[in-house]
């Protein structure tokens, strides 16, 4: 929005509505320098929103403003310092009322004008406070807020790098144990130490066994963490599969491909963790000739295969990797409601409609309202959304402007 105009929706709820599921939403959500947005607010119900807009007007951006009310970098993974609008002093502040399991709370969360995350004192980039309380980082976001998304980017997951599918699975971890995020930047952190020792030809036989001593205990619990939510992801596939052998988006099964991962699979953890610890001691030449470590949780790689076909994600069909893709968002978003106590998570579906055909459109629609969450869906063409019009908040973006739909 130019000019610093502030703007207000509402939207509120029509007295004959019924009461929906239980489900993490947003009643408010404020926007200040983010993106093209000067000033924004939304006051919102927990039923579905739909964006609609031409392409650049700001859609996506409001995405990514609720993507950061969850721990981690935000659907689009920018840089904190980029998400501030162009002209402005570099601060930018993302505020919301959240609906949890544990009850309605405040969170905001960004960056301070003229000081950089060292000097304002955050360390992940961007300041967070829940209640107006001041958070160490914006892993304590995990406790109250869950969220899955789905955008154009992610169309790739299953041809482009590995990197991509850990992330993907390392986003559904993260409500297995709230230490994971700490135990994977613990194994990132002492990793990155011992690379660095390989690259400058460092011989020190007591910093490399402290650090691989780290990595060999943080390492094997990471992996097996992502073993256990790769698991319950795979019953909750089973489970759609059976309710409903049909759907248009197929079932899929998915495999951990990594040195440590097939250990566990055969032996205790504790026996994978000696193990690993003793192949990061007589691979240290190994890996000083590539310049990094070659064995690890960092070199895992998620393997999904196409179920009614017994085929490869990765050689299946455009459509059918999108309709793929759709069954395993659709599964991680069925898996966090039943571990939150049927509390649905916040959906952020972008530009989702594009390449669905009508049917696919009705069944996702359908997951969705069956789901009970508070999903928000991108578009630029509004009769796509045609059967969410009796269900569904629609706003209409423009060149950073917000309308209500009638």
């Amino acid at each position: 929005m130019s000019g610093g105009r502030k703007l207000e929706v509402s939207a509120a709820a029509p007295d004959s509505a019924p009461v929906p599921r239980r489900s993490i939403w947003v009643e408010r959500l404020s926007l200040s320098n983010f993106r093209n947005y000067a000033v924004a607010r939304l006051d919102l119900t927990r039923d579905p929103v739909v964006l609609i807009g031409p392409n650049g007007a700001g859609k996506t951006n409001l995405l990514e403003a609720v993507s950061l009310l969850a721990p981690g970098l935000g659907l689009r993974r920018a840089p904190f310092a980029e998400v501030a609008r162009l002209g402005g002093l570099g601060d930018w502040a993302v505020a919301a009322r959240v609906h949890t399991p544990h009850g309605a709370v405040d969170i905001g969360t960004g960056r301070l004008p003229g000081q950089d995350a060292a000097e304002a004192g955050y360390r992940t980039g961007r300041l967070v406070r829940i209640d107006g309380i001041t958070q160490p980082g914006s892993g304590a976001l995990a406790e109250w807020v869950e969220m899955v998304w789905l955008t154009p980017a992610m169309d790739g997951l299953f041809t482009g790098p590995a990197s991509e599918r850990r992330a993907f699975l390392d986003r559904l971890t993260l409500c297995f144990d709230p230490g994971y995020r700490t135990r994977a930047g613990q194994f990132e952190r002492a990793m990155r130490q011992r690379n660095r020792l390989l690259q400058d030809g460092v011989a020190d036989e007591a910093r490399f066994a402290g650090l691989e001593l780290i990595m060999a205990e943080t390492g094997t619990a990471t992996a097996a963490t992502r073993a256990q939510a790769a698991a319950a992801l795979e019953a909750t596939i089973a489970a759609r599969r059976e309710r409903d052998p049909n759907s248009p988006f197929p079932w899929s099964r998915i495999a951990l491909d990594g040195w440590i991962e097939q250990r566990l699979a055969e032996l205790p953890a504790v026996d994978v963790e000696d193990a690993y610890l003793a192949g990061l001691r007589s691979g240290r030449e190994r890996d000083r000739a590539a310049g990094r470590t070659l064995v690890g949780p960092h070199r895992m790689d998620m393997t999904v295969e196409h179920g009614p076909k017994a085929m490869p994600a990765q050689h299946c069909s455009t459509g059918e990797q999108k309709a793929l893709l759709i069954g395993l968002v659709l599964a991680h978003a069925e898996l966090l409601t039943e571990r939150r106590g049927g509390a649905a998570p916040i959906l952020l579906l972008d530009e989702i409609a594009a390449h669905l055909d009508a049917s696919r459109r009705a069944a996702l629609f359908a997951e969705v309202l069956r789901l009970g969450a508070q999903a928000w869906m991108t578009g630029t063409d509004r009769h796509a959304f045609a059967a969410l019009e009796d269900s569904a908040r629609f706003l209409h973006v423009e060149e950073g402007r917000i309308q209500s739909v009638t």
